[in-house]
């Protein structure tokens, strides 16, 4: 695209391919003894942790100028579904169905978007668009129907888990664009915000369950942070590219990410995953569809 600048395009395939080696990193720590709630607690923490040492390091005026009881109340409740409900969501997905499985169909987050914005907002679905969503369909298909993704098996039911967890995903991010249009906020503490009030969430549910207490091994306990440090960095990738480069080719690129996630599972995951041809077509069709849907 004319104008863009090289580093946009480095930025958004850093970001995808850290997006999609996460997923495999939870899946090995939980092979090796973790639980979906400590994967979620220690990987929000990590994540948590790190963007508030951010924050405080780059901050060169008052953390949360801008940001009105309103606006907090906005991203605190956008993190809180996506970051700390949908996460949590995301984590059984990789549990029961795989890392490739869960995260291709965790990132069709555009469609219900798109469904979202035409139903209740009454936008126009273009033509591109409406390809979109029947190829992202047809990629569900494949992948449901593919016996790919956790060697264990898993039933067609338990894609329930990873498509709710997509549509949280969209919500919350709907949620955190009003926020956006409701005043000018900086990127990093609107995005710490959520993350502490998701983190709040997914602690209070562990203490609730008594999930707190569950055995971790040292080595599982190791990828869960290891993930916490890549998902990091891969958001921090997706947030400079956005800085410098516009969104139609920032979200396309980063749409990729299941991609990586399938490579990645081909390498690193033989032992707990299968990646079958059609589960490969699947997360082919589903980013072929998503990069459809986010480009105008």
């Amino acid at each position: 695209m004319d104008g863009v600048l090289p580093q946009v395009y480095l930025l958004s395939i850093v970001a995808a391919l850290f997006l999609g080696l996460g997923p495999v990193v939870s899946k090995r720590g939980l092979a090796s003894g973790g639980t979906w709630v400590s994967n979620a607690v220690v990987v929000l923490t990590t994540r948590t942790t790190l963007l508030w040492i951010a924050l405080l390091a780059v901050g060169d005026g008052p953390l949360f100028a801008g940001l009105t009881p309103v606006v907090a109340g906005l991203f605190l409740f956008g993190g809180v579904l996506a970051s700390g409900v949908g996460r949590l969501l995301f984590f059984v997905g990789v549990d029961q169905v795989g890392s490739s499985v869960c995260n291709a169909i965790s990132n069709t987050r555009p469609l219900f978007a798109v469904v979202l914005a035409v139903v209740l907002l009454g936008e126009a679905l273009s033509l591109p668009m409406a390809v979109g969503v029947v190829v992202i369909v047809g990629g569900l298909v494949a992948i449901s129907t593919s016996r790919g993704g956790d060697i264990g098996g898993w039933e067609r039911v338990d894609l329930l888990v990873p498509v709710t967890a997509a549509v949280l995903f969209a919500v919350g991010n709907v949620v955190r664009r009003q926020g956006f249009t409701v005043a000018p906020v900086d990127i990093l503490p609107a995005v710490t915000i959520g993350e502490t009030g998701a983190l709040a969430v997914v602690l209070g549910y562990a203490a609730a369950t008594g999930r707190l207490r569950d055995p971790l091994p040292s080595r599982a306990r190791n990828y869960f942070l290891v993930n916490g440090v890549i998902v990091s960095v891969g958001l921090l990738a997706v947030f400079a590219a956005l800085r410098v480069g516009p969104v139609v080719v920032v979200d396309p690129v980063t749409a990729t990410a299941p991609l990586f996630t399938a490579l990645f599972a081909v390498i690193l995951l033989r032992d707990v995953e299968r990646v079958t041809p059609g589960l490969l077509a699947g997360v082919v069709l589903v980013v072929g569809g998503v990069v459809l849907l986010t480009t105008p």
